[in-house]
């Protein structure tokens, strides 16, 4: 073998080892660096735990965070001027109330409560116990500015409906841009009390806080909204999961005094699971795929007859979410889904093929004599069980059930053997039509109210992703949403979720 052949093999083995590290070691050490870093908007008063969550979470997910602190309206005003930035943290959650008015916000996760207190040095040594002992003139009082901080935003609007800010503000000496600079003039004697948060202090060992009852309506709920530019929304959804997660931030929330929120447990990449009614696929089905590529996650969905679904649920199959054909078959599994709320309406239709050949116009005319006609299930589904009780309803059961030849769980079913030419007719949904409208043709039932179906929604009592599953209902709430469903024949309602326990 020459010298020529001899170096182009090593150079050949060398480049083969070389694809080797890339395909194997290569990607999985440098692959969390190459994920730009989450950016964080967060106010001062939450510098201290959010520290620590910081710390957890780059040490546990290898993934980095870059937190730029400082008062929430500043922070605001930041994020609309640039539009950069994934994560906004505000001290008050009525500024993400703000950013989602100017279009800055998508989702919100809660996280917890602080209240508004006023701090003074260990063992209180001005005597402060009531409201009026922070208008002395010997007083050094600071506050945070309420245009600037969420606490002073907060106490102006409470004390001015109790008549008391404007003695409050001459009786201030200086305002602070901050709560943590509030504490730290405190903290050297700059200043005698100031009004801050009562967890932020944690952090604060020589100092301690007087609560007032003029006070007492100032408190703020945390959350973390994710600002509507962000380039990696999954991202940000990974740590906004993170830090309002029970078993992960909340901990640290809950160690550094603040009063948590109930938070999902932790999951990387959490599988959801939701059942629903095969007449819902059509409405929904994009909109959970697209939930599942924004926020990184797995959602395993169950489409079948509401009955087998409630059937499979009283075998022990707990879902995280339900959506029902009708109200009737989420009231057979109230201990698993306490609150459900209506979303949509669907209506029953005669389905026949396009043209109408046989000449149907009612539900009577169903009862000719030789036609062929599929129904649903009465047990195992919605549409069975409505179908029975609006034929019962016009008194004419027993004459259409000597026509019926099929009796299935879904009405795609039903549809597909219309297709096929084994139905004359069939009593389905209007959204079963919804993708055949060049095969079939729907036949409204006309004065039977009975023949509308309310379709609900809930989330699973015991979910351990009670506020993941809240997201996905607010996708199929949206307006984006709203239009699928009506796309599809639903009629809609006006639909809110009750909001999680503390």
């Amino acid at each position: 073998m020459n010298r020529t052949s001899l170096a182009m093999i090593i150079s050949l083995a060398a480049l083969a080892g070389l694809l080797v590290i890339l395909m194997t070691d290569g990607p999985r050490r440098h692959s969390k660096d190459a994920v730009l870093p989450v950016m964080v908007y967060c106010a001062a008063s939450n510098q201290a735990v959010m520290e620590a969550v910081k710390a957890d979470y780059e040490e546990e997910t290898g993934y980095k965070l870059e937190i730029q602190y400082g008062p929430s309206q500043t922070l605001l005003s930041s994020i609309e001027v640039s539009g950069a930035g994934d994560l906004y943290l505000p001290a008050d959650d009525s500024y993400l109330t703000m950013a989602r008015e100017k279009g800055l916000l998508a989702e919100q996760l809660p996280i917890a409560r602080q209240q508004g207190v006023v701090v003074v040095k260990k063992g209180n040594p001005n005597s402060i116990r009531s409201f009026n002992d922070l208008l002395h003139d010997e007083l050094r009082l600071v506050q945070a500015n309420p245009d600037g901080a969420a606490i002073g935003k907060i106490a102006r609007q409470v004390l001015q409906q109790q008549g008391l800010w404007e003695k409050l503000d001459q009786a201030t000496t200086a305002y602070r841009s901050t709560v943590t600079e509030v504490a730290n003039d405190i903290l050297v004697g700059a200043a005698d009390a100031g009004l801050v948060y009562d967890a932020m202090l944690h952090t604060y060992p020589d100092l301690e806080f007087v609560e007032l009852p003029e006070l007492r309506e100032v408190s703020s709920d945390i959350a973390i909204g994710v600002i509507s530019g962000t380039e990696q929304p999954h991202r940000a959804l990974h740590f906004a999961r993170y830090v309002s997660a029970k078993d992960r931030g909340l901990k640290r929330y809950d160690e550094y005094g603040f009063r948590i929120r109930d938070g999902d447990e932790w999951a990387d990449a959490p599988e959801l699971s939701i059942f629903a009614g095969s007449m819902l696929r059509p409405a929904i089905d994009e909109t959970i795929t697209a939930f599942e590529k924004r926020e990184g996650i797995q959602v395993t969905r169950v489409y079948n007859g509401c009955g087998v679904l409630v059937a499979q649920m009283k075998a022990g199959q707990h879902p995280d979410a339900y959506f029902a054909c009708d109200t009737e078959f989420m009231q057979q599994v109230p201990d698993l889904f306490p609150e459900p709320v209506d979303v949509s309406q669907n209506e029953l239709v005669i389905l026949v093929r396009k043209n109408n050949p046989h000449g149907i116009r009612s539900l009577k005319d169903l009862m000719t004599e030789g036609l062929r006609v599929g129904v649903g299930h009465e047990k195992q589904c919605a549409m069975g069980w409505l179908t029975q009780k609006t034929l019962v309803e016009d008194g004419i059961r027993e004459e259409v059930m000597a026509n019926v030849t099929v009796q299935t769980p879904t009405g795609d079913m039903l549809v597909n053997q219309l297709r096929t030419g084994s139905l004359d007719a069939a009593v389905a949904y209007l959204s079963n039509a919804a993708g055949s409208a060049e095969h079939l043709d729907a036949v409204r039932i006309q004065g039977l109210s009975c023949s509308v179906a309310t379709q609900p929604f809930a989330i699973a009592q015991k979910s351990r992703y009670r506020q993941l599953a809240g997201r996905l209902f607010e996708q199929f709430v949206s307006a984006e949403s709203q239009q699928d469903f009506l796309a599809v024949g639903f009629r809609w309602q006006k639909a809110e979720l009750p909001a999680t326990a503390d």
